[in-house]
C-alpha cells in the first residue's frame, strides 16, 4: 500500500534543513547570486548529514530512505538551486551509483568518505557535442595493462573545480559507435592529466561551481572501473534515474518558494484600498501554483515510495522530473506576475527562481527527452528490463 505519511524522523530532518536554509542561506544568497561567487557551504551541509542522507550507516551514511532525500532536496532548493544541485551530483549521480554498482572495496574506499562529506564527487557524462545523445560521446578509455588511459573532456559539470572524485563515462573503442562499449570510471582529481576550468555568466544556478573537465592521458587503475566493461550506459542511465529524482524534488522546493513569496505579498500589498489577495485574478495565480505544488510533490513522493520498495521507477521518475520542473517555471512566472514590477527586480527572489527553474528543464535530461520517454512507454516501444544490480530497498522502514 502506498504510504505518503511522514514519520517523526522525516519531520525532524525537514525542520533541520528548513532552519539551515532560513538562517544561513537566504540572508546571503542574493548577493552571491549577483556576484556569481556563491559555492554551497559543503562543510556545513556535510555536518548536517545531507550528503549521506540515504546511504546505509555501514558506509558512513545516515541510513534514511528516499523520501528523506526528497525532503532534503525540496528544502534546499527552497533556499537556492545551487544547494540542491550539489546533492544531485554528489549523492544522486555518484554516491548512489557506487552503492548500486561498486565492489565492496570501492564502497569502503570511496562511498564512506563521500557519505560523510569528507570528499566531494561529481558526474561526467555531457560533452560539448553530446548531451542527450549519449551514444555520441567521444571521451575514450584505452586498456593498458592494469590501467585505462582516458582522453577527452566533459562539459557543464557541476562542482568541476570543487570535486575530489569524478565518475566519468568513456568509450572503450572509438571506432565502435553506440552505447554498448561504454564504461564508467572513478577518477580522482589528483591523477596526472586531470584539469578543470570555470563556466561563467550562466542564466541561472549562478551560485554553483560549473565548468569543464579535461582528461589528457589520465592513467586510471583497473580497480577504479565501476561495474564491468560495456556497462557504462546502464550505469549512466541508472545514475540519471536518481539524479532526476533529486531534480524533481528540488523543483517542488522552487514551487514552494514561489508560493510562500506570493502568499506573503498578496496579503501585504495594498491596491484600491484592499490587499491584492482579494482580487480573483491574483487568487487564480495562487491556486495554480498550489495545484502545481501538490501534483509535483505527489509524483515525487510516489517515486520515493517505489524506491523504498525496490521497484524499478524509470518511467515514474521521468514523469516527476518533467512535471515538477514544468510547474516550477510556471510558479515562478506567476509569482513574478503577482508581484508586478517588483517581481522583475532582484529585490525579490522570484526572478532568481525563474532563472533557476528554466535550467531545470534542460539538465539531467531535457523535458523534451522526458516526453519521448513517456510516449515510448505508452506505445510499448520501451520496456524496463532488470538491471544487473538494483539499489537496496528501505521497505523495512
Amino acid at each position: 500500500m502506498l504510504d505518503l505519511s511522514l514519520s517523526e524522523t522525516h519531520i525532524m530532518l525537514q525542520q533541520s534543513i528548513q532552519e539551515f536554509v532560513d538562517t544561513e542561506i537566504r540572508p546571503i544568497v542574493k548577493d552571491y547570486d549577483i556576484n556569481q561567487t556563491f559555492i554551497p557551504p559543503l562543510k556545513k551541509m556535510a555536518k548536517l548529514g545531507i550528503f549521506g542522507v540515504c546511504i546505509p550507516e555501514k558506509y558512513g551514511g545516515s541510513g534514511h530512505d528516499y523520501l528523506a532525500l526528497a525532503l532534503v532536496c525540496e528544502e534546499l532548493e527552497r533556499g537556492d538551486s545551487s544547494l540542491r544541485v550539489a546533492v544531485s551530483v554528489h549523492t544522486g549521480l555518484v554516491s548512489l551509483a557506487i552503492l548500486q554498482w561498486g565492489t565492496e572495496a570501492q564502497k569502503i574506499q570511496f562511498l564512506s568518505p563521500l557519505a560523510r562529506g569528507k570528499k566531494i564527487a561529481t558526474f561526467g557524462l555531457t560533452e560539448a557535442t553530446s548531451g542527450s545523445d549519449v551514444a555520441g560521446l567521444q571521451t575514450t578509455a584505452l586498456k593498458s595493462g592494469n590501467h585505462y588511459i582516458l582522453n577527452g573532456s566533459k562539459m557543464w559539470i557541476s562542482l568541476a573545480d570543487t570535486a575530489d572524485v569524478f565518475l566519468i563515462i568513456a568509450r572503450l573503442d572509438q571506432e565502435k559507435r553506440g552505447t554498448s562499449n561504454l564504461a564508467a570510471f572513478i577518477v580522482e582529481k589528483d591523477f596526472s592529466g586531470v584539469s578543470t576550468s570555470q563556466i561563467k555568466n550562466k542564466l541561472g544556478v549562478r551560485g554553483m561551481d560549473t565548468g569543464e573537465v579535461y582528461l589528457k592521458n589520465v592513467r586510471v587503475p583497473s580497480t577504479h572501473l565501476l561495474g564491468k566493461e560495456g556497462e557504462g550506459f546502464k550505469i549512466a542511465m541508472s545514475a540519471l534515474d536518481n539524479g532526476r529524482f533529486t531534480v524533481a524534488a528540488g523543483a517542488v522546493g522552487l514551487i514552494k518558494a514561489s508560493l510562500e513569496e506570493s502568499k506573503r505579498y498578496a496579503l501585504s500589498r495594498q491596491a484600491f484600498d484592499q490587499e491584492i489577495g482579494r482580487f480573483q485574478l491574483i487568487q487564480e495565480h495562487l491556486a495554480y501554483i498550489q495545484a502545481g505544488y501538490d501534483a509535483s510533490q505527489l509524483l515525487v513522493w510516489k517515486v520515493a515510495w517505489m524506491k523504498n520498495q525496490g521497484i524499478r521507477n524509470t518511467r515514474e521518475t521521468s514523469m516527476a522530473k518533467w512535471i515538477a520542473t514544468h510547474y516550477a517555471l510556471d510558479a515562478a512566472d506567476r509569482a513574478i506576475q503577482i508581484h508586478g514590477a517588483y517581481g522583475y527586480t532582484a529585490d525579490f527572489p522570484l526572478e532568481r527562481h525563474w532563472r533557476n527553474a528554466r535550467g531545470a528543464q534542460i539538465y539531467e535530461g531535457t523535458n523534451e527527452v522526458q516526453k519521448l520517454i513517456q510516449a515510448s512507454y505508452i506505445l510499448g516501444y520501451r520496456q524496463d528490463r532488470p538491471l544487473r544490480c538494483e539499489l537496496p530497498s528501505y521497505s523495512a522502514n
